[in-house]
Parts: structure tokens; sequence; C-alpha cells
């Protein structure tokens, strides 16, 4: 786990893809590699780091499957490709019925698929199966979405999942470090806020930068997920 202590404020997320692109050096320029960012903060970020390695980017969306009443308690994940986690612990605890699971995942996945299309468009998933993915966010907190991530791309079988951010406290990184392949992060504050301290510019990235991106980046040659015709 690559950590670093040193105290830092990234001038905007592109500086951090700079930063955390020369800690990535390792994975430069291999066919075996592919970026993935987490939309949308995760995305200017990713394209950096993309762009460093020459590496195809994509984005990777994930998103938690609430407990009814207590939304940010996840009971599970819906992540690209409709891979489903589903966490049977919280599930039970909590007493939430089949019908209650099947309803909640319609609704996230509709809402999952229309931001897909909407980054994506038409273009389908780059496959990860068999490759080294760098899963790529501005930032972790917590560490309660990017958990959910990490556990629906494994069922994409990469050969690993590294998790590559710009900066999250000292103590979710240790956790999360015993869930990945390897865990990098440019800077691990003990003092801990929120993402956007340790960000001159940390404003809201709108969605027609995250497509703008995908567009610009480098897609080298890689099967996408549909395989081929």
């Amino acid at each position: 786990m690559a950590l670093g202590n040193e105290h830092m404020v990234f001038q905007d997320r592109q500086e951090a893809g700079r930063k955390l692109a020369e800690r990535l050096r390792a994975y430069a320029n291999r066919n075996d590699v592919v970026v993935l960012g987490i939309p949308r903060g995760g995305v200017p970020v990713a394209f950096e780091v993309a762009r460093a390695l020459r590496a195809p980017l994509d984005i990777f969306l994930s998103r938690k499957l609430g407990v009814p009443g207590q939304e940010e308690l996840a009971f599970g994940a819906i992540a690209t490709g409709g891979t489903r986690v589903l966490d049977r612990e919280i599930i039970e605890a909590v007493g939430i019925s089949e019908e209650q699971i099947e309803q909640i995942t319609a609704k996230v996945k509709t809402e999952l698929e229309r931001r897909e299309n909407l980054y994506r468009g038409a273009q389908p998933p780059l496959r990860v199966e068999g490759l080294t993915v760098l899963l790529i966010d501005d930032g972790i907190a917590t560490g309660s979405s990017m958990r959910a991530a990490i556990k629906a791309l494994r069922q994409m079988k990469p050969a690993r999942v590294v998790v590559a951010v710009p900066v999250a406290p000292q103590s979710t990184c240790s956790r999360l470090a015993l869930e990945v392949d390897e865990l990098i992060c440019v800077h691990t504050p003990k003092d801990f806020y929120a993402i956007g301290q340790f960000y001159e510019d940390f404003s809201q990235v709108a969605d027609e930068e995250v497509t703008a991106l995908l567009r610009q980046a480098v897609q080298p040659a890689l099967q996408s997920v549909e395989g081929e015709d």
C-alpha cells in the first residue's frame, strides 16, 4: 500500500491526476491495464492518469442499494455491466423482503442505465476480465461507496484491482487495502474532514465534462465487454 503523508493541497483534479500518475508509473505502456474513473469527480483525475500511462479510459458506475428509511446504509450495490452485489447479513438484520430488494434494485438500475447512456452513449464498456484495473476517484472519505464498487468490480473477474486516489484518511486506506490487490494514495492526512478541503478548486464536475473527457481519451484497441462480433 503506497501512501504519502506530507501536507498537501491540490490545485484541482487535473493536478491531482498528474500527481497520482507519478505514483502509477509501473503501469505505463502496458496492454493489460485499464483505467476506470468513478463519475463524476473521479473522471478528470482518471483522464490525467490514463493520458500519462497511455492506457484506455472508461467509467465505472456503482450505486448503493439503500435500506428503506435508512438510505445511507447500503444492503448492496449495482455497477457497470449490471452486476449486483448483496449483503445478506444487512438484509437479514434489517428485515428487507425479496420484493423490496427487487423494487429498489429496479429503481437504482434505471438510474444507473440513464447515467451510463448519458456518459457513454452507444459505446460499450471496455472489457476488464483478465486485466489490471486502476479504479480511480478524486478522493475517499469513509470508503463505503468505494467498497461497494470494489465488490461489484470483482464480479467482472479482473486479474488485479488497484484502487488509486489523490487523498484519503489513513484509517480508510488501511481498511480498503485489505480488499484490493494494491492501494495507492498520494496524501493520507490524519486530520480529515472532507475531500474538498485538500483541493483549492473542488467545483462540481458537469456531466458534459465527463462525456467530453471520455471522447478525448485515446482508446487502444481492446475488446469491449461485448466481445467480438
